[in-house]
C-alpha cells in the first residue's frame, strides 16, 4: 500500500527527523523489533538519492525506522540510468512522494572530479566514470566567489535535482501532477544538520 503521506507531509518528516538527530533526541525503534512487520512489503514516503559515503547513513540522520525511506546511493549522488530505474520504481510501485537528492559536505567524489578539473588528476579503473559524472557541476562552479568544493557540491545536487526531472516522465509527469516533489539537501558532516535546497 502506497504512503498516505502528501510530499510536502514527506519533506517534513525528513526535516523534523533531522533535527531530532541533530539534537540528540531519536525516536527510531531497533530494527530486530521490525524485521517480521516488513517481510511482507515495504511502503516508503520518500526517495533519497544519496552518496555512497560511509559518514551519511540516511536512515539515522533523517531519524528514521526501515521501511520508511527508499535509498539509492552512488558515490556523488548524480542520476543514471540505474538510479532513475529505482527512482521510478519507488515512486510508481511503491507509491513513495518525494524525491531527495543529498549532497553532502566535504564529498570525496567532487573532491576528486575538482581535482580532475582544476589539475587533470585522474583516477583508476571505474572511479573515473564517477569523477566524469560529478565533473559538469564543477566546471560550471569554477569562478563562483566562495569555496570551490563546497559551490561545486551544491552544484551538484542541484544539476541532480533536474536530471531526475529530465531523465524521468514518470517522475516529470507525478510531478507536474503534485503527487511527487523532488527537491535538494545537503549534509553537514560536522554539524549532522541537513539544508534543504
Amino acid at each position: 500500500m502506497p504512503s498516505t503521506l502528501t510530499a510536502a507531509d514527506a519533506l517534513q518528516q525528513l526535516k523534523a527527523g533531522n533535527a531530532r538527530f541533530v539534537s540528540g533526541s531519536r525516536r527510531t525503534n531497533p530494527f530486530h523489533d521490525g524485521i517480521a512487520a516488513l517481510a511482507g512489503g515495504q511502503n516508503p514516503f520518500a526517495i533519497v538519492l544519496g552518496c555512497s559515503d560511509s559518514r551519511v547513513p540516511i536512515e539515522t540522520i533523517f531519524d528514521q525506522d526501515p521501511g520508511n525511506v527508499f535509498v539509492v546511493r552512488v558515490a556523488g549522488n548524480f542520476a543514471n540510468n540505474d538510479n532513475l530505474g529505482s527512482i521510478e520504481y519507488g515512486v510508481e510501485v511503491l507509491g513513495a512522494r518525494l524525491v531527495l537528492v543529498l549532497g553532502h559536505a566535504r564529498c570525496g567524489a567532487v573532491t576528486a572530479a575538482l581535482d580532475y578539473v582544476r589539475d587533470g588528476v585522474g583516477q583508476r579503473g571505474h572511479i573515473q566514470e564517477l569523477v566524469e559524472a560529478v565533473a559538469p557541476a564543477v566546471r560550471a562552479t569554477r569562478g563562483f566567489p566562495g569555496d570551490w568544493l563546497e559551490n561545486a557540491v551544491a552544484y551538484n545536487v542541484a544539476l541532480n535535482v533536474r536530471a531526475v526531472l529530465a531523465g524521468s516522465k514518470i517522475v516529470s509527469d507525478l510531478a507536474e501532477a503534485g503527487q511527487v516533489q523532488v527537491t535538494g539537501g545537503i549534509y553537514s558532516l560536522s554539524t549532522g544538520i541537513v539544508t534543504f535546497t
